[in-house]
Parts: structure tokens; C-alpha cells; sequence
């Protein structure tokens, strides 16, 4: 104990020192770059990690029967993971991918456990190591988003500023998993931080591209190798068309999302779940290989023109070289990797849908464009439409276009291709916006109510406030065996006119006024003053409890034309008053601290 007060005492002096020296902006700028360098660092390890996993099993495993254990490779790393969410993460609640990342901004000041630097690495890990078809963006998102959080905190910055380095460790987890500094400044703006400022963009920015560069120089081993020499007008439409097709599939991509997580919610037992998920994903990986894992290196092979790679490994390789075949079975595979993503998620594998909404758009492209060359009409360049439906596909998903754009741009070096990515990026946003008005990130938060949004910022800010931190408890309390004349000193000298009446028990009875009171004690007719308390109490007209959220506090104060209101815990007993008066002074101290976190 003497050791921990001791580092708190040096803690506090390292703060105070910071305080003095260096001003809040530049403060938050150094706190960046280490929040980027750890993420880049984080990012490279959950790669080489998962890949070595993958490699063993792959190359390095031999055993005469091995490929039938593929069957059981993904049931054997959701198990592994559950098991070690289970016994190895027990303090806390373990909660997977970007929407827990953005329930905690709004209803948790930000605060993200310290085991998620790790256990979303190691978990992640096992899960698609192992075969499971997700992404491992995710889980590097949530492992900079952690160490962001926790040296906010560590130096003990307000809301806003912890917020900021959140979002630069969620930046940093993007650049690093994929190299791409642009696009991870551009998804923390769009997904994590939409109500941000023009002053952390330098944060974001540095955050960015220290971890790309940091990642480059741990793991060097770039996520798509293209050249491409452009693009032709006459193709123009056709992009168009591909926009409208990804952004269709993105509407159902969502839906099935949705569907499947309430399917495995309805499932009670944690390893029914697993085994439920784990099996039938093995099924799916028996008949379409390319699911195994993140599937990047299907799309890869496939930008290399090498469309028979996608038929080599499977049951039906006898096929590979009848065009119509690659065409249905391409289509085959990109619906399936969406019902494989998904189960890997609900089954309680740890991963993420940005790495699958990847795939299953660079497989769309490949299909229509592919497809549409078989027909004799037209002849597309088969890799630039798969590096469109990637963009698109994360444009409609994710409601992200802009992250859509530029990931496509910079992962495949194809930034010749900027008119088409923004076309089909466009056009796919628009129609899964128009159909659907939460993301895929955010519809399980909506269906909470727990969804924070720009276009209700009042209802934000009251999100963040709460109950137990207003009560105002200065008080004269009563008791129903009292009498006007006993307690007449104290009902005189207090500032407050209302007095809650409490029983031996500690429960909330009734209220009085002290006008009531006054006249009673007045009175020419001594005996009135002698009345006991509890014959002269009125019922409150409304009590809330400690845990009512705040937006309904100021509706039930607006529905009763009352400016205070009593507070009690769930078993009725008295906590204090809180008023608007409380609720307001909150509420502008917040909008104060949001406005200026970045000045000096």
C-alpha cells in the first residue's frame, strides 16, 4: 500500500511538472506519437502472431491427416478463445469490436480496461489463426483504442483529451494492420470521432503514420503488391453499375449481420454457441477454402489475375477451367464468407467485418466484372473493378466512404484510380443510408438506446452525466413522528424549502413544503404546531431512482413543471434532491470542456 501511495505521489508531481511546462496542445501531440508508435507496435504483433499460427498449421504441421483437421481447426480457435475470455479475462466484461469502442466514448468518459491492449491481440489471434473467417482490423482498432485510453488516463486528462488519444490508438490500429495512414485518420474521424475538430486532425495524423511506420519496420510484408495503369471512360457506367450491385449486397451483408447475432443471442449456453459455430464454419471452409482465415490472399491471387486459384483447393478444382464455373462459384464464395464472418463473431470468436467487408467486395468485383467479360459485350479490367467493389463494399457497410476510398487507394497503390473509388464508394453509402440508418457498427448500439449521435448532442451530453454525482443531500429530514414545533428550529434556519420525510427505515415517505410548515408554526392556535408529520405529508408527486438516465430526468422535471426532484435507490430508501439548477451547471461545464481540449 505504501508502495502505491508512493507511485501516485510521483505520478501526481509528473503531472504537475507537465502542467507547468508543457502547454495542453503540445502535451497531446507528444501523447499521440507514443499512442501511435505502441499501436504500430500492437498492430505488428496481432499480424505475426496470427500469420505464424496460420504458417504452422499450413506449412510446418505434418501429419498424413492433417487436412482433415481443418474441419475442426476454426470449432478448435473459437473454443480457445472463449476459454481464455472466459478464465484468463474475469474482472471485467470482455466486449468485441469498434460498437463497444464507441459505447464506451458515450456512456463510459472513454474508459477502455487495460487488459484490451493484450487479450484483444491474443484472442483475435487464436480466432483467425486457426481458420476463423474474420478480420483482424478490429481487434487492432480496440488494442490502440486501449492503449489511447489508458495513458489519457494514466497522466489523468479530462474526457475530451482521452477521447482524442482514443482515436488516435484506433487510427494507429488501421495504419498498422494495413499500412494505410490516410485511411486510419480518416476511419477515426468517420467512425470513432465524427464530432471532431479541425486541431486533431495533427494528433490523428501523427498517430497514423508513426504506426505505419512503425509496422513497416516490424512486419514488413505488405497486404496487396498491384501496378495498374488506369482506367478508361468507356468504362464509367460499369462502375456506376458496380455501385449500385456492392451497395445492394452491403444492405443485405448488414441484415444478415443482424440476423445471425440474434439467432446465437437466443442461445444461452456459451459452448453450444461454439460448437453450433464452430462446425458449421468448418463445413463452410471444407466447401469454399478461401474462407479460411482473413482471406486477403484469395483477393491477392485473384488481382494477379490468377482466377483458377479461386477453384484450385476444393472439391470442385476439376472445374477450374470452365469460365461460368469460376463466375458461380466466385458468387458462392462471396456469400459465404459473409455467412462465415458472422458466425465466427456470434459463435464467440474475437474479430472484425472491415477485413471480411473486404473480401466479399473485392469478390463482387471480381464476379460482375469477370462475369460481364464472359459475355462477349464488353471486356473490363477484371483487377481494377475487385479494388472498386473493395471500396465500395467498406463505403456501404461501414457508412465510411471516404475510409473506403482511401484503404482501397492506399493498401493497392492504386490511387490512379480515385474517380471510380469515389463513384462506387458514393453510390453504395447512398443506397445502404437510404435503406438502412444505422451502420453495421452502429444498429446493435440503436437497438440498445444506447446510440450516441450528432443530431442529438443535447441528449450526448446528458448521456454523460450522471445521477449519483448531482444529488444535493443538504436537507432537513423529517420523520412521520415528528411535529412541526419539535423540529420549528430547524425549519426556520434552512435555506431549503422542501423536507423530505423519511421513515426509521431510511424510506422516503413523504414530502412537506416549508410554507405548510411556517403556517403551521404561526399559527394562533398552539396545537396545530403539535400535529404529527406524518398526518400532514403529502406523497410526493414523483421520485426517481439513482440509476435513471439523465434525458429522462428532464423529461419527467418538464412533464411536472418542477424544477427538483427526489432521489431513492431500487429499495425505496432516500438518497437526496437534484434539480435543474444541478443538471444545467453539469451540463455547461461539459460543453465548456468539449469546446476547448485543445486549446492551451
Amino acid at each position: 500500500m505504501k508502495a502505491y501511495n508512493k507511485f501516485l505521489k510521483v505520478l501526481e508531481s509528473i503531472n504537475h511538472w507537465r502542467k507547468r511546462k508543457i502547454s495542453n496542445t503540445n502535451f497531446l501531440i507528444i501523447a499521440a506519437a507514443v499512442v501511435g508508435i505502441l499501436g504500430g507496435i500492437a498492430s505488428s504483433l496481432l499480424k505475426q502472431l496470427t500469420h505464424s499460427i496460420a504458417r504452422f498449421l499450413q506449412d510446418d504441421f505434418h501429419w498424413q491427416f492433417k487436412y482433415y483437421l481443418y474441419f475442426f481447426f476454426p470449432l478448435i480457435g473459437i473454443f480457445l478463445t472463449v476459454f481464455y475470455i472466459r478464465f484468463f479475462i474475469r474482472r471485467s466484461k470482455f466486449q468485441h469490436g469498434i460498437p463497444a469502442i464507441i459505447n464506451n466514448i458515450t456512456h463510459h468518459n472513454s474508459r477502455l480496461d487495460f487488459h484490451n491492449i493484450y487479450s484483444q491481440i491474443i484472442s483475435s489471434a487464436l480466432t483467425v489463426g486457426l481458420g476463423g473467417s474474420a478480420g483482424l482490423e478490429a481487434p487492432a482498432v480496440a488494442s490502440g483504442s486501449a492503449i489511447g485510453s489508458n495513458i489519457g488516463r494514466f497522466f489523468g486528462l479530462n474526457y475530451r483529451e482521452t477521447t482524442l488519444l482514443l482515436g488516435c490508438g484506433a487510427a494507429a490500429g488501421i495504419a498498422g494492420a494495413f499500412n494505410s495512414p490516410v485511411a486510419g485518420m480518416i476511419f477515426a474521424i468517420e467512425v470513432i470521432l465524427p464530432e471532431f475538430s479541425i486541431p486533431s486532425l495533427i494528433p490523428l495524423l501523427i498517430a497514423s503514420a508513426l504506426s505505419a511506420v512503425v509496422s513497416r519496420i516490424i512486419y514488413n510484408e505488405p497486404l496487396f503488391a498491384l501496378v495498374t495503369n488506369g482506367w478508361v471512360t468507356e468504362a464509367f457506367w460499369f462502375y456506376i453499375l458496380l455501385g449500385f450491385l456492392v451497395g445492394a449486397y452491403s444492405v443485405y451483408f448488414n441484415k444478415l449481420n443482424a440476423f445471425i447475432f440474434h439467432t446465437f443471442a437466443r442461445i444461452k449456453n456459451r459452448y453450444n454457441k461454439v460448437w453450433l459455430g464452430g462446425l458449421g464454419l468448418g463445413v463452410l471452409i471444407a466447401l469454399f477454402p478461401a474462407l479460411y482465415g482473413e482471406g486477403y490472399i484469395t483477393i491477392q491471387k485473384l488481382l494477379n489475375g490468377n482466377y483458377q486459384s479461386l477453384l484450385a483447393n476444393s472439391f470442385f478444382s476439376d472445374y477450374q477451367n470452365i469460365t461460368w464455373m469460376l463466375v458461380l462459384y466466385g458468387a458462392l464464395t462471396l456469400v459465404a464468407k459473409s455467412l462465415a464472418s458472422v458466425v465466427t463473431m456470434a459463435s464467440g470468436g474475437n474479430g472484425g467485418m472491415f477485413g471480411p467487408s473486404v473480401v466479399v467486395g473485392g469478390l463482387l468485383g471480381f464476379v460482375f466484372s469477370f462475369g460481364l467479360n464472359q459475355t462477349g459485350i464488353v471486356q473490363l479490367n477484371v483487377t481494377n473493378f475487385i479494388i472498386a467493389g473493395m471500396a465500395a463494399s467498406i463505403s456501404g457497410v461501414m457508412h465510411a466512404p471516404l475510409t473506403g476510398i482511401f484503404l482501397a487507394a492506399e493498401i493497392t497503390g492504386s490511387y490512379v484510380l480515385m474517380i471510380p473509388l469515389m463513384m462506387v464508394s458514393a453510390i453504395s453509402f447512398f443506397i445502404n443510408k437510404s435503406i438502412l440508418k444505422y451502420s453495421i457498427y452502429t444498429k446493435v448500439l440503436a437497438e440498445q438506446g444506447t446510440l450516441s449521435s450528432i443530431e442529438n448532442k443535447d441528449k450526448n451530453v446528458l448521456r454523460r452525466i450522471r445521477l449519483k454525482y448531482l444529488l444535493e443531500k443538504d436537507f432537513v429530514l423529517l420523520h412521520p413522528e415528528d411535529t412541526p414545533k419539535s423540529r420549528s428550529s430547524e425549519i426556520i434556519h434552512t435555506h431549503r424549502n422542501i423536507f423530505p420525510v423519511v421513515n426509521a427505515s431510511g424510506i422516503l415517505v413523504g414530502i412537506l413544503h416549508s410554507d405548510q410548515l411556517l403556517e403551521l408554526l404561526i399559527n394562533p392556535d398552539a396545537s396545530m404546531a403539535m400535529q404529527l408529520i406524518g398526518n400532514i405529508m403529502q406523497p410526493p408527486n414523483k421520485v426517481i431512482e439513482i440509476d435513471t438516465p439523465m434525458s429522462e430526468v428532464m423529461q419527467i422535471m418538464d412533464s411536472l413543471d418542477t424544477r427538483i426532484l427526489p432521489v431513492i435507490n431500487k429499495n425505496g430508501l432516500y438518497l437526496g434532491f437534484v434539480s435543474k439548477n444541478g443538471i444545467f451547471n453539469k451540463y455547461r461545464l461539459l460543453l465548456v470542456r468539449q469546446g476547448g481540449y485543445m486549446q492551451n
